[in-house]
């Protein structure tokens, strides 16, 4: 009587995950709207009453994806922020890198893109993204080039619009490559190493 009870268990706490998993594609391949918990808890395997036991809506769901699939890359970034005071410019690039890198995967990248698609109609999952993930990001950021200008490594900057210029590039080259599906022939290291380059020393000779 006790392996049936705890194969049960095992397979109760993986499903929230398998749900997650087949929400995601569902998304990916139907689009948000057009996407069904239907469809979806039928990739997952059960009914769509089990889905609701634990999602009570797509943008549930879509939250969730959040909290799972990009929330940690920005609790790492944080991370190399406070940790990495000692080496502003090895830790900028070190952040960037890790940026460009998980948003050069298509399927990393389909949250941001859900998000981008569907932020007019739903505010408030998109409200719920940029304070949870982007802002989180950018305070990061912030606080390693206030550290470096304090330390004399950065010259002094507005360390706000600073993380601007390290962003901006990094998200246009995920757009490039998922979105206008422009030439993929620049590796992602590469990218930011002309970007870091670029910030560092400028255009003039």
């Amino acid at each position: 009587m006790t392996l049936p009870k705890t194969r049960w268990r095992r397979r109760s706490a993986a499903r929230p995950d398998e749900i997650l998993d087949a929400a995601l594609t569902a998304f990916i391949e139907a689009g948000f709207d057009a996407a069904r918990m239907d469809d979806i808890a039928a990739r997952a395997g059960i009914s769509k009453a089990g889905v609701y036991l634990y999602f009570g809506s797509k943008e549930a769901l879509l939250r969730a994806l959040i909290d799972r699939e990009i929330a940690p890359i920005a609790t790492l970034l944080a991370g190399f922020a406070e940790t990495g005071g000692a080496d502003p410019e090895g830790t900028l690039h070190l952040m960037a890198t890790v940026a460009i890198e998980r948003l050069s995967d298509p399927r990393f990248f389909a949250v941001p893109r859900l998000i981008i698609a569907i932020s007019g109609r739903f505010p408030d999952i998109a409200d719920y993204y940029r304070t949870e993930i982007v802002e989180r990001a950018i305070a990061a950021l912030s606080s390693l080039i206030a550290k470096g200008v304090a330390q004399g490594v950065f010259r002094p900057v507005d360390p706000v619009l600073a993380v601007r210029a390290v962003v901006g590039p990094v998200l246009f080259a995920a757009l490039w490559r998922h979105v206008l599906r422009g030439d993929t022939d620049v590796p992602p290291a590469r990218v930011i190493e002309g970007q870091i380059d670029l910030l560092l020393n400028g255009l003039k000779p």
